[in-house]
C-alpha cells in the first residue's frame, strides 16, 4: 500500500535555523522523532509546534522539506522534546508535509505533520451522547481523540441546499492503526450519509451532503469497530468545502493548460484550467476549489510527456473501439456494470511498449484488467495486478498493423467516477539510489551524519531498470566542508561503500540534497536520484503496511566532534580465494575518554565473509577482525570500510577511510591422495604442487582437523617443490573411521602472512584385522639325527632398496581385500579340520 505525498514535490527544500536557548545542552547522540504536534496546522498564522522523541536536547535546526515554513526560537521541554513557534505561510501546500531535526550531535528520523486551509479547534468532552453533541462552526478542522468503545458528535448548522463536507485525517497522521468511520445525520438521528474506507482516502474517510433543509446536522466519528485509545487522534475537517472523488482526465501533458473534470462531488461536476508542471512529477495532485472553499487533500493527477486522447461511447465492443493515435494517453471511465471500453492504435513491427493503466495509482475506485488483441480479435496477452491492483504489460509490436486493447473491472463493477488512463511509453532506463535499513521499520543510520575531522559510511543500493553497467555517484552540493569518497559500483553489483569525510572545521551544519548517480559511460545518459521510503502504522510484523511516506531528499549533517576515530591498516598482501586474513582495525581515542568501539564490517566483495561485528575492548585501542573468501570470490581490487559505534551519551558513529582490499587467486593448490591405516599403524598423505602465483622464501604447509591420538608435522616448500607427503602416526587408540583434513598454507610476503586452505584431503582409520588362528600340530614320527649342518657361505651384502613411493588409496584397497581373502581361507580350512 503507498504513501502518497499531497500535492506536487518542491525541487528546493528549505532548511530553517532558529537560536537555541542560552542553558547548556546535554550531549546525546543519535537522536529521534517519533511525533510532531499538534498534528496539523493552519496556513497563513503562527503555531508553537512541538517535537518528541529521544535525545533532542541539543537541537539546532529543522529541515523542512518544502518551502513556508519560517521557524523561531527553540525551547527545551526535556531531554526528550522541544517546542519551537513556526510561521506558516498563507500560500503553504495543503497536505502533507516532511520535517527531520538537526541536533548538535546528529539528525533525527523524519516525521510528517499536516497543513489545512481551517482553523482549528479542540474536540471538548463529554459529546460521546447525541443529545450532547459538541457545536461547532462549518469550516473548521476539529483535533480530537477516539477512545476504546468511543463515538465523538459534533453539531453544526446548515442551510437548505448547503453543502456539508465532513474528512477524516486519522491513518494518514501514522499515528497507530486508526481506521475511522464518519457520517451526518440529521436531528432526529437519520443517516443522510456515512462512509469507512474510500478509494481516494484509503483507510480513512469521507462524506458530504447537499443539506435537504434549513436545521441542525450532527457529525459522527468513531473507531470503525468502536475500538480506541490515547494514541488515535484525528483531524475532522467540516465546512462547505467541494470533496470530489475522482478528476477527469486523470492526467495531462507537462507545461500545458489542461481542462479538467472533478467527479463526485454532491453539488456536482466542476469544470477547472490547470497550468500543469513543466517537469514530470511522481507525485502529483490537483486540490478543487470554489466559492465553498478548497478541498482538504488532493486528487492525484499524473504528469506526462504526451497529450491526451478520449474514449468515445459506444466503445463497448471491438467494432466500435475509439480510434486514437500513438503516443496519446488513452482516457476513459468505467461507468456502468459489465462495461467494457476498447481503443484500437496502429503500430510498426519491433515496437516495445510499456503499457500503464494508472486507476488504483490515481486513487480511482476501478480495479481495472486490460488486454491485447490483434486487429481480428485474436488474444495477444492480458494482465491484471501487475502494479498492485493496476495493470501492466510489456508489448512487443509483432508486426506492422492495428492492435486493440480493452480496460474493464476485474469484477465487472461499474461507477461514475471509475477513471482510469492508459499511457504507452517506450522502454526506458531508470536508475534509483537508496541506503538499505538497518532496522526492519525504522530510518535509523538512513541519513548521513558525520563528525567533525572525522569521517561516516553508508552502503548505497543502486535499483537497475532496463539497463546494466557501472555507476558513479555525483557528490555535489554537499554541506561545507564535507567530501565524499566513492569508488564505482560494478555492473554486477547492487551495493557501494560510500565514505562521507568532515573537515576540522566544517560548520556545525546540514541540509537535504538531490543525491544522484549515473551510468559510468556518459554516452548512455542514465542518472538517478535518492529514494527513500519509511513505514509509519504496521499491521503486525510482515503484515500489510497501512501508512508511510516516500522521500527524495537526503539528509546530510556535520556533527560535533567525538571523542573517537577509526583507521583500517591497509593490507600489504591480497586475501586469496579459500583464503583468511585478520584485518586490524585501529582505534584513536581522546585522552580521558576509554569506552568499548562496536566494529562491523556492511560491505563485503562477493564471496567475502565476516562476523558481523567484533569489539574493541575497554582499555584497548585496536582489534583484528577475521575475514574469509570462498573459492568464487571475485578477484578484483575492491575497497571496504568499517564503522564503529560508540557509547557518547547515545550511540555515535564514526568510519575507517575507504580501505582497499585486493582479491586474488590461490597461490598454491595441491592435489591430495586418500590415505588409510590402521589403528597404531603410521600412514603417509601424498600431495603433489601446483603454484598458480610464483613466490619466495620458503612456505609452510599443515594439516588442520587432524583427529585426536594422531600426530603429523609442519612441512616447508618453496616455489620449486613439486611433492610432499605429511607423515602420520597413530596409536591404538586413534578414533576409527573416516577424517576430513584441510591442507592450509601459510606464504610470508611483505612481511604479512597469506593464508589459504589449498586442498582437502581423507584420512581413514580402521582396526587391525584378527590373527589368524594356530593350527593343531599333529604328532610325527621320531626323525633320524642328522648329520651335522654343513656352514653355508656368507652371502655378500645387498644394497639397502630406497623407500617405496606410498600406495595410493585403490592400491590399499586392494592389499587389504586380498590380505582379508587370505585370513578368511586360512580360517575356513582350520575349521574344516
Amino acid at each position: 500500500m503507498h504513501r502518497f505525498i499531497f500535492g506536487m514535490l518542491i525541487a528546493n527544500a528549505l532548511f530553517v535555523n532558529f537560536s537555541a536557548a542560552s542553558a547548556p545542552r546535554e550531549v546525546l547522540s543519535s537522536p529521534r522523532l517519533t511525533i510532531i504536534q499538534p498534528r496539523g496546522v493552519q496556513r497563513g498564522f503562527e503555531h508553537v509546534i512541538t517535537f518528541s522523541g529521544s535525545n533532542l536536547s541539543d537541537a539546532e535546526e529543522i529541515l523542512f522539506y518544502d518551502p513556508g515554513f519560517v521557524a523561531g526560537k527553540i525551547e527545551v521541554i526535556n531531554a526528550n522534546s522541544f517546542k519551537v513557534s513556526v510561521t506558516v505561510a498563507a500560500d503553504c501546500r495543503i497536505g502533507e508535509h516532511v520535517a527531520q531535526v538537526r541536533t548538535k550531535t546528529g539528525i533525527t528520523d523524519f516525521r510528517t505533520f499536516f497543513v489545512g486551509a481551517l482553523k482549528a479547534v479542540d474536540e471538548v468532552e463529554p459529546n460521546s451522547d447525541f443529545d450532547k453533541s459538541q457545536p461547532v462552526e462549518l469550516n473548521v478542522t476539529v483535533q480530537g481523540i477516539v477512545q476504546n468503545e468511543d463515538v465523538d458528535y459534533y453539531l453544526v448548522n446548515a442551510t437548505k441546499g448547503q453543502r456539508i463536507s465532513v474528512e477524516v485525517e486519522a491513518m494518514r497522521l501514522g499515528n497507530t492503526l486508526f481506521d475511522p468511520y464518519v457520517a451526518i445525520l440529521d436531528s432526529k438521528r437519520f443517516e443522510l450519509a456515512s462512509n469507512d474506507d474510500t478509494p481516494l482516502a484509503l483507510q480513512d474517510t469521507f462524506a458530504s451532503i447537499l443539506a435537504p433543509e434549513d436545521g441542525q446536522y450532527v457529525i459522527e466519528v468513531r473507531e470503525s469497530a468502536y475500538a480506541g485509545s490515547n494514541a488515535c487522534q484525528y483531524r475532522l475537517h467540516v465546512g462547505t468545502f467541494p470533496r470530489p472523488t475522482a478528476v477527469f482526465p486523470a492526467g495531462g501533458k507537462m507545461g500545458e493548460e489542461t481542462e479538467v473534470k472533478f467527479l463526485g462531488d454532491p453539488s456536482g461536476v466542476m469544470t477547472q484550467k490547470i497550468i500543469l508542471p513543466a517537469e514530470s512529477k511522481s507525485e502529483y495532485g490537483l486540490f478543487a476549489q470554489d466559492p465553498g472553499g478548497v478541498a482538504p487533500s488532493a486528487n492525484w493527477f499524473r504528469i506526462f510527456e504526451h497529450g491526451n486522447a478520449f474514449e468515445t461511447e459506444p466503445n463497448n465492443e471491438i467494432a466500435t473501439a475509439t480510434a486514437v493515435a500513438l503516443p496519446l494517453a488513452f482516457n476513459g471511465i468505467i461507468e456502468t456494470k459489465s462495461d467494457v471500453d476498447f481503443y484500437k492504435f496502429v503500430a510498426t513491427k519491433g515496437q516495445v511498449f510499456d503499457i500503464e493503466c494508472f486507476a488504483r495509482r490515481i486513487r480511482s475506485g476501478l480495479d481495472p484488467v486490460i488486454n491485447v488483441y490483434k486487429s481480428d480479435g485474436g488474444s495477444i496477452a492480458g494482465n491484471d495486478d501487475s502494479r498492485g491492483p493496476d495493470s501492466y504489460y510489456r508489448f512487443t509490436v509483432p508486426a506492422d498493423g492495428e492492435y486493440l486493447i480493452s480496460v474493464r473491472d476485474h469484477l465487472g463493477r461499474g461507477e461514475a467516477d471509475f477513471v482510469y488512463r492508459l499511457e504507452f511509453s517506450s522502454v526506458k532506463p531508470m536508475l534509483t539510489l537508496s541506503i538499505p535499513r538497518v532496522e526492519r521499520y525504522g530510518q535509523y543510520r538512513q541519513q548521513i551524519f558525520v563528525a567533525r575531522g572525522n569521517r561516516f559510511a553508508t552502503l548505497v543500493n543502486a535499483t537497475r531498470v532496463n539497463f546494466g553497467g557501472e555507476i558513479v555517484l555525483d557528490g555535489n552540493d554537499l554541506p561545507t566542508g564535507v567530501s565524499m569518497h566513492a569508488e564505482p559500483m560494478a555492473a554486477n553489483l547492487n551495493a557501494m561503500p560510500v565514505v562521507f569525510e568532515a573537515a576540522a572545521d566544517a560548520p556545525i551544519a546540514g541540509k537535504l540534497i538531490d543525491f544522484t548517480g549515473k551510468h559510468a559511460d556518459p554516452k548512455q545518459n542514465i542518472k538517478g536520484g535518492f529514494f527513500n521510503r519509511a513505514d509509519f502504522v504496521i499491521a503486525a510484523p510482515g503484515q500489510s503496511r497501512y501508512t508511510g511516506k516516500d522521500v527524495r531528499k537526503l539528509a546530510v549533517v556535520v556533527v560535533d566532534e567525538l571523542p573517537f576515530s577509526i583507521d583500517i591498516v591497509v593490507p600489504k598482501v591480497p586475501l586469496v580465494r579459500n583464503g583468511e586474513m585478520n584485518l586490524k582495525i585501529v582505534a584513536h581515542k581522546k585522552e580521558g575518554w576509554d569506552e568499548p568501539i562496536n566494529i562491523q564490517l556492511p560491505f563485503k566483495p562477493p564471496g567475502v565473509g565476516a562476523a558481523s561485528s567484533i569489539n574493541i575492548p575497554k582499555g584497548k585501542s585496536e582489534v583484528l577482525y577475521p575475514i574469509t573468501a570462498n573459492g568464487n570470490a571475485q578477484i578484483k581490487n575492491w575497497k571496504i570500510f568499517a564503522i564503529g559505534s560508540a557509547n557518547v551519551g547515545g550511540a555515535a558513529w564514526a568510519s575507517s577511510q575507504l580501505t582497499p582490499l585486493e582479491i586474488a587467486d590461490s597461490f598454491v593448490k595441491l592435489e591430495i591422495q586418500r590415505a588409510s591405516t590402521e589403528q597404531g599403524k603410521d600412514a603417509q598423505i601424498y600431495c603433489k604442487l601446483s603454484l598458480t602465483t610464483p613466490f619466495e622464501g620458503v612456505a609452510k604447509v599443515r594439516l588442520l582437523g587432524v583427529p585426536p591420538k594422531v600426530t603429523t608435522t609442519e612441512l616447508e616448500f618453496n616455489k620449486d617443490t613439486a611433492e610432499i607427503a605429511f607423515e602420520l602416526k597413530t596409536e591404538a587408540g586413534s578414533p576409527v573411521g573416516k577424517h576430513n583434513l584441510v591442507c592450509q598454507v601459510e606464504i610470508i610476503k611483505d612481511g604479512e602472512s597469506i593464508i589459504s586452505r589449498a586442498g582437502t584431503a581423507q584420512l581413514q582409520i580402521d582396526k587391525p584385522l584378527p590373527p589368524p588362528k594356530k593350527p593343531v600340530a599333529k604328532p610325527v614320527a621320531k626323525a633320524p639325527v642328522a648329520p651335522a649342518p654343513v656352514p653355508a657361505a656368507v652371502p655378500p651384502p645387498v644394497a639397502k632398496k630406497p623407500k617405496a613411493k606410498p600406495l595410493t588409496r585403490l592400491q590399499k584397497l586392494r592389499l587389504f581385500t586380498k590380505q582379508l581373502k587370505e585370513s578368511q581361507a586360512l580360517e575356513s580350512d582350520e575349521s574344516k579340520k
